[in-house]
């Protein structure tokens, strides 16, 4: 997009600017369905002024959201430059970006468009990139580091991009095999009392990692890929005496973990291999009076050489934006209220119960 033209009046502290959008680029693209892109920049800018007119776009008000309006669909255009499409999610991410990085509030100098145009893995027509800076930069941690946590809220793409990312590196050849794991926590009912066989028990707990490999593979492929051990998917308990060289080791639900059950996990670590642990730590599924692995570790490892902790918040779930305002509401609900998860600290609402829940 070309800025054709910026005056002020210094009077009435008013700043306008005109864009073109050139020729290539369909207006439907920069405008969406219905204008529905053009909606969300109107919104989050609502004493400015903005009209369209053929493929030009006019921008008038206060000079610092004139300024931004402008940033905004310059980072628009470098990202459907690379023919990936802008929705509106994208765009207020995009803004929520620009705002932080005008008001100082951002802690780098990553942009929109390089946060929404870094692929990850492209599988069966569709491209798993990150959606947000903190995403970014969990995705960029995973790279550069042997052991990475990813913590925060559900919906935040900890284990999805993490397998996306292990799925990249067996494909490039950079480890030879993939094993995902979950501790086989029970979160409120008993594995014992569940019908089938142990396998049978436990697979309820693993498919979600199942259903997160049907996204990113053939899925004709994955029982061949298991069956000779390229993939492999277990409970918790099975890494046990093991030491697993050149691999992408993923372990998923990890609050559910207690202290012993980490430090077993993280010492199965072996030559040519990447860890990555994911978490949230506000929903601890172990019983009362057990600690939870994952918030201790923080306490253990922060500052350790080549082990970085990703802290993920609900600004950055992906999910349906209720879900992001949901995690919000907890949140405040329990700072208020002197709770986790909206039942008392002792642990599941029960009075008289000693000991910090999953602490």
């Amino acid at each position: 997009m070309t800025q054709t033209s910026t005056a002020h009046t210094p009077a009435q502290e008013q700043a306008r600017a005109q864009f073109t959008v050139p020729a290539q680029h369909p207006m439907v693209t920069v405008l969406g369905s219905g204008d529905s892109l053009l909606r969300v920049i109107e919104r989050a800018f609502p004493a400015a002024d903005i009209h369209v007119r053929g493929n030009e776009i006019s921008a008038a008000g206060d000079p610092a959201d004139v300024a931004l309006i402008s940033r905004v669909f310059d980072e628009m255009m470098l990202v459907l430059r690379t023919g990936q499409p802008m929705t509106e999610d994208a765009v207020e991410r995009s803004i929520a970006m620009l705002k932080a990085s005008e008001n100082g509030t951002s802690d780098g100098p990553e942009t929109p468009a390089q946060v929404l145009t870094q692929n990850i893995l492209s599988s069966r027509g569709r491209t798993i990139r990150p959606k947000t800076l903190n995403q970014k930069r969990y995705v960029d941690a995973i790279d550069q580091h042997t052991i990475v946590f990813g913590i925060g809220p559900a919906g935040t793409g900890k284990t999805y991009l993490a397998m996306a990312k292990a799925v990249q590196a067996l494909q490039s050849k950079q480890v030879n095999r993939i094993i995902l794991t979950r501790p086989a926590v029970e979160a409120g009912e008993r594995l014992g009392f569940l019908p089938g066989t142990l396998y049978e028990k436990i697979d309820p707990y693993l498919r979600p990692l199942y259903d997160a490999l049907h996204d990113m593979l053939d899925p004709d492929s994955i029982p061949r890929l298991m069956a000779a051990g390229t993939i492999e998917v277990a409970p918790l308990a099975y890494m046990r005496g093991r030491t697993l060289n050149d691999a992408f080791i993923i372990l998923d639900e990890a609050q559910n973990t207690s202290p012993e059950q980490m430090k077993m996990f993280l010492t199965r670590l072996g030559f040519d291999s990447k860890i990555v642990i994911t978490g949230d730590v506000t929903q601890v599924d172990l019983p009362n009076g057990t600690k939870s692995g994952l918030r201790q570790v923080q306490e253990i490892l922060e500052g350790v050489e080549d082990v970085h902790f990703s802290r993920l918040s609900s600004q950055d779930v992906v999910r349906h934006r209720l879900v992001g305002r949901i995690v919000d509401a907890y949140e405040k609900y329990d700072s208020k209220n002197g709770t986790e998860n909206g039942t008392h600290r002792g642990g599941h609402g029960k009075p008289g119960a000693k000991g910090p829940k999953g602490k």
